[in-house]
């Protein structure tokens, strides 16, 4: 190999790994703010406000500056190696006017869907079709489009994923960004399974073993597209707790649970072991200042027989939390560094900072 071949094969390498980062993203790039979100950030207006919109716009322009890359090759190339002539092109080789031909007609072509999906407002914009789809023909899209944003806005909505391919649920919808498209199904149509589960010993980010579960949904109207969604195995409680629809687990895929869900499932089992405490006529038991959503369901009360400095002591506070939030504070007071103790350690409650060992927890009896 020449010296100019080495050279163009260095510059051909170098694009094509340029492309892939531009085309998916890597952390990098993100926070660089190198992708076509953050560039054309002023065109696609704001996300939060209006999603539907903004993904409308991002796909379509998306495939827009992805169609320019196999040409941006061809006259990078030209300019890197001029001796090659490709600005020259009735001198090319037959190669050559192929890959130059081929180059203008994806332009060409991705141009025209552009232009088909951005007039008359988006509306014949695949999602806008996909949502006249959802609307079962009592809504317009942008009926059902303005839902999706009003749920969009709200904090408690469920996301995960890398920008450019996040899972999002709210309270209706499930929803899957990709590069080109987004998928979108209501919760009360769907069917949802979990079909698959990888594990890797060694994640990039956290540098620990790490469990991916991938869940198939499809919805009960033929003519909208099943998709796949992927997440890490310690989401799929917060993930569970977001649906309102079952998830089925025809294979019996073990979920590996995180080590916060492993310590509440064991104080859960030990405080159903213990001395249940029953509540006197005049005492109510209050909504859970932890959580403020469920019923307080556990008072402290002093069964152990600990003894010495770190010894348990009788506390006076009405009911005023649920068994996951005192589960929860109960763990945030352990040695993180050792939680194979953490089931024989004390805390002090969050109230009025009585000590107190998880024998102490008592459910509440009416």
């Amino acid at each position: 190999m020449g010296n100019e071949d080495t050279l163009n094969a260095i510059f051909t390498i170098g694009y094509l790994f340029f492309v892939f980062c531009f085309v998916a993203p890597p952390t990098e790039f993100v926070s660089a703010g190198l992708t076509i979100q953050n560039v054309l950030s002023n065109y696609l207006g704001s996300e939060q406000l209006h999603f539907i919109e903004y993904h409308m716009k991002r796909t379509a322009v998306t495939l827009l500056v992805h169609s320019i890359l196999p040409l941006g090759y061809y006259v990078g190339l030209g300019l890197f190696s001029p001796q090659l002539g490709l600005f020259t092109p009735w001198n090319l080789g037959l190669f050559w006017k192929i890959y130059l031909t081929v180059s203008t007609l994806i332009i060409l072509t991705c141009s025209l869907l552009f232009f088909l999906w951005t007039r008359n407002k988006y509306n014949s914009h695949p999602i806008a079709k996909q949502l006249a789809l959802l609307g079962n023909g009592t809504s317009s899209w942008r009926a059902v489009a303005s839902s999706i944003n009003v749920e969009f806005r709200r904090v408690d909505k469920f996301t995960t994923g890398a920008p450019g391919r996040r899972v999002i649920v709210t309270d209706s919808w499930v929803i899957l960004t990709s590069t080109y498209y987004v998928y979108i199904a209501h919760q009360n149509d769907i069917h949802l399974a979990l079909s698959n589960s990888e594990e890797h010993d060694i994640h990039y980010e956290s540098m620990t073993s790490v469990q991916f579960l991938k869940f198939n949904v499809i919805s009960i109207n033929p003519a909208l597209k099943p998709f796949s969604i992927r997440l890490n195995a310690l989401e799929y409680k917060d993930l569970k707790d977001k649906l309102t629809t079952p998830i089925v687990n025809a294979r019996n895929i073990v979920i590996k649970q995180s080590l916060s869900d492993q310590f509440l499932d064991a104080f859960r089992h030990q405080v159903n072991l213990n001395q249940v405490f029953h509540m006197p006529d005049t005492m109510e038991a209050d909504t859970c200042i932890g959580c403020m959503q469920k019923e307080s369901d556990i008072k402290l009360v002093k069964l152990c027989d600990s003894t010495g400095v770190e010894q348990c002591v009788q506390c006076y506070c009405r009911p005023m939390w649920c068994l996951e939030c005192m589960g929860k504070w109960f763990a945030s007071r352990q040695d993180q560094q050792r939680p194979e103790v953490w089931m024989s350690g004390s805390s002090p409650c969050p109230t009025c900072r009585a000590k107190f060992c998880v024998l102490d927890v008592c459910k509440l009896v009416k």
